[in-house]
């Protein structure tokens, strides 16, 4: 059975260490990779069902940190998601995994250590470097506020995102090729649904979770 990976990440040698890796132990092995949010939004849509993994790197353009992971959570919960990042402190590897990434892959990993962690994703395991530890040392608040956004959909997900980044709603509605109206009425449900009373205060809470740009990640 063809297993199909997608792989979000922008730098073509990273693309073909991790298709070199998988494919020393998954011969029947598919990848298609993709270079920002919206590329990889538009093939999941049209193929979702035969996607078994997303790898997914911190730092993709146009959208960085934990955002893209609560963006995909929310509009594919049916695909599982692990992280694939340079950054390889435990705090970082904790907070992907309490916040629902199926795993966390340093870059700095062998291609046979990359190979048994995916395996061991795609058969079902959450998987973390050795030495990491569980989830403990996350702020139970964080916890809690992130499965407050993980009732955003991913519409109001990339909204929480720009605002993040201090985009106007009239810019967002351009961006979004939406109308200024109908971002309004997503601002004013973002809001009730995080228990905050403005934009900043909403904002606050985002890039408490490293949701916008946060440096380093």
């Amino acid at each position: 059975m063809t297993m199909r990976i997608l792989i979000g990440d922008d730098h073509p040698l990273v693309q073909a260490a991790l298709q070199s890796a998988l494919s020393s132990v998954l011969p029947d092995l598919d990848i298609v990779a993709c270079q920002s949010l919206d590329e990889a939004i538009d093939l999941l849509t049209a193929q979702s069902e035969e996607i078994d993994l997303i790898l997914w790197d911190l730092t993709m353009p146009g959208i960085q940190g934990f955002a893209a992971l609560f963006i995909l959570s929310a509009q594919f919960p049916t695909v599982p998601v692990a992280i694939i990042s340079a950054r390889q402190d435990a705090a970082t590897i904790r907070r992907a995994v309490a916040y629902g990434a199926s795993g966390y892959i340093p870059k700095s990993l062998s291609l046979p250590e990359m190979a048994d962690a995916i395996t061991k994703i795609l058969a079902g395991e959450i998987w973390m470097p050795p030495n990491v530890g569980g989830r403990g040392s996350i702020q139970s608040a964080d916890v809690e506020l992130a499965g407050r956004m993980a009732t955003l959909s991913a519409q109001q997900l990339r909204i929480l995102a720009m605002i993040v980044e201090g985009k106007l709603n009239k810019q967002i509605a351009g961006e979004l090729d939406i109308a200024e109206q109908t971002v309004k009425g997503h601002v004013s449900t973002i809001l009730r649904k995080l228990g905050v009373g403005s934009r900043t205060q909403a904002a606050v809470l985002a890039e408490r979770l490293s949701f916008g740009q946060p440096s380093g990640i």
